[in-house]
């Protein structure tokens, strides 16, 4: 993920730039439940990935990863940056696997200082849960 937020930079970096991460997910039947509990299919996550990875700087750190035959629980410390405002969060990911083992579904979850409302503004066409 992390060299694919870094090519997402490189001039002429497209939706299709994400080729290598969809080789591993059922794009079909794709759902990601996020930061602010919205819900992307495939084809938004890519859209949304695309814009937040050409404007922001990103690192994580492992911190533990937890399997069974067809979840797992990815732990990180992540660093962002996007424009002025930088943040390191705690974060749980929580991967489901197709038959085919294949991604298709991600809920995330996260322990964070609260956010400074400009930071929301990538979520801007985003439709957040209540």
């Amino acid at each position: 993920m992390k060299s694919l937020v870094d090519l997402a930079k490189e001039p002429g970096f497209s939706k299709e730039g994400w080729a290598p991460l969809a080789e591993l997910v059922a794009t079909d039947e794709f759902v990601r439940v996020g930061n602010f509990k919205e819900v992307m299919n495939w084809s938004e996550y890519v859209e949304f990935l695309t814009g937040w990875a050409g404007s922001s700087q990103w690192a994580g750190s492992f911190r533990r990863i937890t399997e069974t035959p067809d979840v797992v629980f990815l732990e990180l410390e992540e660093r962002s940056s996007v424009g002025d405002f930088s943040s390191v969060v705690n974060s749980v990911s929580v991967y489901e696997f197709d038959d085919a083992g294949k991604i298709s579904h991600i809920d995330v979850y996260l322990q964070m200082a609260l956010p400074e409302s400009a930071m929301l503004g990538s979520y801007e066409d985003v439709q957040i849960s209540e």
